[in-house]
């Protein structure tokens, strides 16, 4: 669309005082994003909470100056104009909305404000033609480039090497409770609870086609049901087991990958060649349980092996002693 037929300004079309405008409002803008992102990390995060808190207090700073600056060139009303009203100007995504974001993402997300207003104002100072607002973008991009600089610092002093290791330690702990936990559940529910009636049916017809028929459903049955039952048990309030929906996205996701891990095989005509694929997936399946069960719940490999392989060969057992029964 054309600026004529848009209600957003062009930056070129932009007054002086328009600009300082736009300026103290992007500086009052972050000063609350930061805030928001501190107030929602502070419990399981203080260190990172302290950090946008002086964040904030920097961009409280900033705009008190530009006010100032203002109040000295054009007087005190102060024209409304923000950063959605001119074309060209670089958004906040609005991702401090979002209930839960991971401790990475708050931090990246932060960066890249920063970035985006230095880089703004050096490419804004560049096509100006006017020398006094060209002079003005100037030395807002040098504030911006030193607030980079003082955000570095205050990094330093609120993120130490201790309270990272610690933060990290609190992401990695939620992280393994809201994805692995359901997930690694429903994988060992969805490989194993399947052996039985696969296989079953698998020995019982001979036939591939029906076989994978009944491993499908027995499959998407099994994940749409364990999907529902985890997210529907824990609200993750008291729990501190993350958001439902996530964790039932895991598990009836794993559930059925399980199942259809041993159930795809039956895809090939041959009868013989199908089963032992199937066996041989399954027989993989299980050491990579105990693997995941290793590597994120701390569990003995030999213990955690002896306990899903045993389980698993048992029912798979079962499954084909049924079937030639």
């Amino acid at each position: 669309m054309f600026s004529s037929f848009s209600s957003r300004r062009r930056f070129r079309d932009l007054s002086d005082a328009e600009i300082l405008a736009l300026a103290i409002s992007s500086e009052e803008d972050d000063a609350r994003i930061y805030r928001s992102y501190a107030d929602r990390l502070r419990a399981p995060y203080p260190a990172t909470a302290a950090l946008f808190e002086a964040m904030a207090e920097e961009e409280d700073g900033h705009r008190r100056r530009l006010i100032g600056t203002f109040r000295d060139r054009f007087g005190e009303t102060i024209p409304l104009i923000r950063r959605e009203h001119v074309e060209g100007y670089p958004s906040r995504k609005p991702v401090w909305l979002l209930e839960t974001l991971p401790l990475e993402r708050v931090r990246r997300e932060a960066w890249e404000m920063e970035n985006a207003a230095r880089s703004f104002y050096e490419t804004a100072a560049r096509h100006v033609t006017d020398a006094s607002t060209r002079r003005l973008l100037g030395d807002l991009a040098a504030a911006e480039a030193g607030h980079e600089h003082r955000t570095e610092r205050l990094a330093e002093e609120h993120l130490t090497d201790e309270a990272t290791a610690a933060e990290d330690e609190t992401a990695r702990r939620q992280f393994i409770l809201t994805w692995v936990q359901p997930g690694l559940a429903g994988l060992m529910d969805g490989s194993v609870s399947t052996l039985a009636p696969i296989f079953a049916t698998a020995f019982a017809t001979q036939d591939p086609a029906t076989t994978f028929q009944v491993a499908l459903a027995a499959s998407v049955g099994a994940g749409i049901s364990m999907g529902f039952t985890e997210a529907a048990h824990d609200d993750g309030v008291l729990s501190g087991r993350g958001a439902p929906w996530k964790r039932g996205l895991a598990s009836g996701v794993m559930t059925t990958a399980g199942g259809l891990g041993h159930a795809l095989p039956y895809l090939i005509p041959d009868f013989a060649w199908a089963t032992g694929l199937a066996i041989a997936v399954v027989f993989f399946e299980l050491w990579a349980i105990a693997w995941i069960q290793n590597r994120y719940m701390e569990t003995p490999f030999l213990r955690a092996a002896l306990q899903v392989v045993l389980g698993g060969g048992l029912v798979l057992a079962a499954g084909i002693l049924i079937g030639f029964g």
